[in-house]
This record gives structure tokens, sequence and C-alpha cells, in this order.
């Protein structure tokens, strides 16, 4: 009929559960941790259905199906049969994360554990459409939350004090990318949806604070003045913006970051 169709199955380890237990009522031979041998096989099925096809008829109509499927494994442990099976077939995962939605970090995803493989395919899209700055920055901030976890082990141990200057940046900049660009507020309708000319120009803001302020540090200046500079709360509400008005906004948001960090390092220049 033309239609693009999402189907969203909640959840497929309800279901794999009553097949492991009709399988095992009909005396089949048990797989891992009593699931059929043919699970992988059954989930196979549901998830090939979904992709794009031209329908039948002369008017040239185009059709789309969608699969979400949701796997809630007992205890959140995605070394289970179901998980793991489902991983293997879809090539887009999105872990949800309970200590997140705890935070009140909406939507509770969890960046490290989620993937996607279908960048490879998209870049070309995305860099047709936006620039090549557009996957840059994204592959840039990725890079930025994964050191965040590797150095959060050294925090535990030794506190946030004893970190250099460029690695307490690497936290504080981390601690940007989380709250004032992937965390959301749905109940707003600004900050429920947001483009993609709008996401790249907030993480390009965000990365150039980084890059303005590693500058500023190889030149002496303090990090928690960095920190502390008026624009950062601007950059924080950022989000908030109007759609109309983002773009200028950001402008002078960006203007204002660069005479700030500059006034910092002037001031590091007069204490030496």
């Amino acid at each position: 009929m033309g239609y693009d169709v999402a189907v969203i199955a909640d959840s497929t380890s309800r279901w794999a559960e009553a097949l492991r237990e009709m399988s095992g009522r009909l005396e089949e031979m048990p797989g891992e941790e009593g699931y059929p041998a043919y699970l992988a096989s059954r989930l196979a099925q549901f998830y090939e259905r979904a992709g794009s096809v031209e329908c039948i008829g002369a008017d040239e109509r185009r059709g789309s199906l969608t699969a979400v499927g949701a796997v809630s494994p007992p205890g959140g442990d995605l070394s289970e049969p179901v998980s793991q099976a489902t991983m293997r077939i879809v090539k887009v995962f999105w872990a949800l994360d309970s200590s997140l939605a705890y935070r009140r970090h909406f939507p509770a995803i969890n960046w490290l554990n989620s993937y996607s493989l279908y960048l490879d395919s998209l870049k070309p899209w995305f860099d047709e459409n936006f620039g090549e700055e557009f996957m840059q920055n994204r592959g840039k901030a990725m890079s930025i939350l994964q050191n965040e976890a590797s150095l959060n082990e050294i925090v535990q141990l030794v506190g946030k004090d004893s970190l250099s200057a460029s690695d307490q940046l690497t936290l504080e900049v981390a601690r940007m990318v989380r709250e004032d660009f992937l965390q959301q507020n749905a109940f707003t309708d600004i900050d429920g949806y947001s483009s993609y000319d709008r996401q790249g120009k907030l993480l390009s803001l965000v990365l150039e604070y980084e890059i303005l302020c590693r500058d500023a540090i190889a030149k002496g200046a303090e990090a928690a003045k960095l920190f502390n500079i008026p624009v950062r709360e601007k950059i924080g509400r950022a989000k908030s913006v109007p759609v109309d008005e983002y773009e200028k906004a950001y402008q002078d948001i960006r203007a204002e970051m660069a005479n700030q960090i500059a006034e910092v390092i002037a001031q590091g220049g007069e204490n030496l």
C-alpha cells in the first residue's frame, strides 16, 4: 500500500521464554539455557521481514517496514541467548541503562554499549548534506566519552584533583556532551526533537570549547577558571533556544566563548 510502517515487538524475551516452554513440552532437544536450538533462526525470520520494497502496481509506490525489538533479559544480563542471538542479527543496538534512568538522564541509552553498523553506509549522505565535520565531530565526541570511562576508574582511586589539567578538561567536556548534548527534555517541544543541522552546530560548539580550553591550558591558564567562565551557562542552555533563533544564538555564544577564554589566558599571563 506504500506505507512506512514501524513494528515494535515488546518483548522478544517473553516470546522466547514461551517458545522455550512449548519446546520443552514437545520434548525437543534443548539448546543453551533450555532454549530450543532453532531460537536464532526464529528471531532472524522476524527481523528479516524489515526493509524497503517497491509495491506492486504501475504508480511506483514504495513502502518500508521497520522492526524494533525490545529485549529484556533477566537481571539485565546481555550475555544470555536471546540478547546474543538478537545482537548477531540486527545492525543497531540501543542499550537502555537503569543507572542513567535513576539519574534522570533521558533518553537512558548507554552510549558506550550501544552501536550502529550503518555508519559506513550513511557517511556519504551525512558528508553531502552536512559536511565532513558532522561525522568527524561524532567520532571526537565518542572518543571523549570513552576516555571519560577510563578516567573515572582513576578518579575513584585517587580523586579528581590529582588528575592533570588536560584530564580534568576531558572529564568536563564529557560532562558537557552528556548533559548539554545527549540529555533531552521530552516535555518541551524545542528539546523533544532536534534537526541534524542543530545537532551538528550544538556539538561543534561543545567541541570548540574543548579546543580553545586545551590551547589555553597549554598557555598557562587555570583549568578551574576556564570551567567557570559565564558562557558555560549559555552553552548548557543552548538546546533550549527556540528553533528559529538557534543559528544566531550559537554564533553569539561562540564569539563570547572565544573572548572569555582569551581573558582567562591574559589573566594567567599577568599572574606569571
